[in-house]
C-alpha cells in the first residue's frame, strides 16, 4: 500500500512539473526572443556611427621602402630601381620572401624578414651604443671550459667531464 502511494505522488509530481513547464515555456520564451522594432534606438545608432579602429603600422616612409627595395633587388625577389613606393610588385616580392622562409605572409613587412634582410632595428644611436659590439655573440665552444663549469654550477647543472 505504502509503495503504491509514493508511486502515485511521484507520478503527480511529475505530472505537474510537466503543465508547469508547458505553461511557463511560452513565458520565457517571450521574454527572450529579441524584438525588432522600426524607430532607431541610440544603442544601434551609436554602434553604426562607431568607426572602425585601425591596428599596426598603416604605411612606411619612402625612405624605409627603398631600403627594404633594395635588399628584396640584392636578394633576387624584386627587379628593377627601387621607387620608394610600396606598390604591388614590391608587396608581392615581400610575400614571396616571406613565404620562401616559412613565415606567414602579411600587409606589412615581418620583422624576421626585415632582420633577415640585413634591415633590423638600428641601435648604434643608443645612449649605452658607444663601444658596445652588435654583434651576435660568439659560440659557446669559445668559452672557456672553467668559465663554462661556472655557469653550470652557478645553474645548477651537473657537466659530465
Amino acid at each position: 500500500m505504502r509503495s503504491s502511494k509514493l508511486f502515485w505522488g511521484i507520478l503527480l509530481t511529475l505530472v505537474t512539473a510537466a503543465q508547469v513547464a508547458l505553461v511557463a515555456s511560452p513565458l520565457f520564451a517571450a521574454t527572450t526572443t529579441p524584438h525588432k522594432t522600426t524607430s532607431t534606438s541610440s544603442h544601434s545608432h551609436r554602434s553604426k556611427s562607431k568607426s572602425h579602429k585601425l591596428h599596426g603600422q598603416q604605411a612606411m616612409e619612402p625612405s624605409r621602402v627603398t631600403e627594404i627595395q633594395k635588399a628584396l633587388i640584392r636578394e633576387h625577389y624584386l627587379t628593377g630601381e627601387p621607387n620608394g613606393n610600396w606598390d604591388e610588385t614590391t608587396q608581392a616580392a615581400m610575400h614571396k620572401y616571406q613565404a620562401d622562409q616559412g613565415w606567414q605572409t602579411r600587409l606589412m613587412p615581418d620583422s624576421r624578414a626585415l632582420k633577415k634582410l640585413g634591415l633590423g632595428p638600428d641601435y648604434s644611436g643608443a645612449i649605452n651604443a658607444e663601444g658596445a659590439s652588435f654583434a651576435p655573440p660568439p659560440s659557446a665552444s669559445t668559452i672557456p671550459s672553467s668559465q663554462a663549469a661556472g655557469f653550470a654550477a652557478a645553474a645548477g647543472v651537473d657537466r659530465e667531464p
